[in-house]
């Protein structure tokens, strides 16, 4: 939200008096821009370099066809003197909020591209340090130099479609300069410019289908278990129900013929059915984490590519 004001014309006093004395100003409003016709507006003068065409339009809208300047003419890769950095600016509000004919002491105001302040901007560059001249987090990307580049800002974007948009890097085997694309890079979706908990975004299917697995491993782990219990208990039931007989005090009883077979068919009901399961079971776990939780794994729940905070 702002508290600027809907109309503040940012005209030197002189303009507005000449404005206000004027009729058709004063009384049948032209000039006032009402109904979108012409209005009269403080509007800064820009500084062109020679290589520019200019196309201006009322109301503080520009169509700037050079070379690559992000700032003062001796800005970008234009003004270093580079071939091949041509440039094309669509900007709409230089100065945005601030933007005025005259300063204080009405003398003209001069402004150079500013990709901070101005009000909104499409820029494509041939040749240019497109992260740095809007000031942008490096992300897991990097900065990127002597690129071309596209960079788009405005108090709010977006991006409509009918049917589907889609974001792809990686197309070609070379860039703009003619350098190999050696690497392949993704996408960053980074809020507030903010990258300093950049994490991979989690690839939906995969995390799913890891998921359903670790439940069909701990199903597995609870029959192990139940068979366990279920023969221990058995086992259990013959020693509270197993008796002896007493013969001469002090004198050491023979080995209960019951716990002994019970306790065999336990022992080998725990190997078989118990024991023998779990190392199957350890390497169905390590299997799923080295599948699903490990950048190598064939179905690695991360995407290896593009990341978010």
């Amino acid at each position: 939200m702002s508290n600027k004001k809907p109309v503040e014309l940012g005209l030197s006093k002189q303009k507005k008096s000449e404005l206000e004395n004027t009729e058709s100003y004063a009384d049948a409003g032209i000039g006032k821009g009402v109904g979108n016709e012409r209005l009269h507006e403080g509007i800064p003068t820009f500084i062109r370099a020679g290589s520019e065409t200019v196309i201006e339009g009322h109301n503080n809208t520009w169509l700037v066809l050079g070379r690559d300047r992000p700032g003062n003419r001796l800005s970008g890769y234009g003004g270093r003197g580079d071939t091949q950095a041509g440039a094309i600016d669509l900007v709409v509000g230089r100065g945005a909020h601030m933007a005025k004919s005259v300063n204080e002491d009405g003398e003209r105001l001069f402004v150079d591209p500013n990709f901070k302040f101005d009000a909104a901007r499409i820029h494509i560059s041939q040749k240019t340090d497109i992260d740095r001249n809007f000031d942008l987090a490096d992300g897991t990307i990097g900065d990127i130099r002597a690129r071309s580049g596209i960079g788009l800002k405005a108090d709010s974007i977006r991006l409509v479609a009918r049917e589907g948009i889609k974001i792809v890097t990686g197309m070609d085997g070379f860039n703009s300069q003619g350098g190999e694309v050696s690497s392949v890079h993704g996408i960053d979706l980074i809020a507030n410019n903010d990258d300093r908990d950049m994490q991979p975004i989690v690839k939906g299917d995969n995390l799913v289908e890891a998921l359903e697995r670790q439940a069909e491993h701990l199903k597995g782990l609870t029959s192990i278990v139940e068979t366990f219990l279920t023969t221990q208990m058995k086992y259990n039931l013959s020693t509270m129900a197993h008796t002896h007989i007493a013969t001469a005090p002090g004198t050491p009883t023979l080995p209960s013929v019951e716990l002994v077979a019970a306790g065999i068919i336990a022992q080998a009901q725990m190997l078989i059915q118990t024991l023998a399961s779990l190392p199957l079971h350890r390497a169905n776990v390590e299997m799923m984490k080295t599948n699903y939780l490990q950048p190598f794994g064939s179905k690695f729940i991360n995407s290896r590519y593009n990341n978010t905070n």
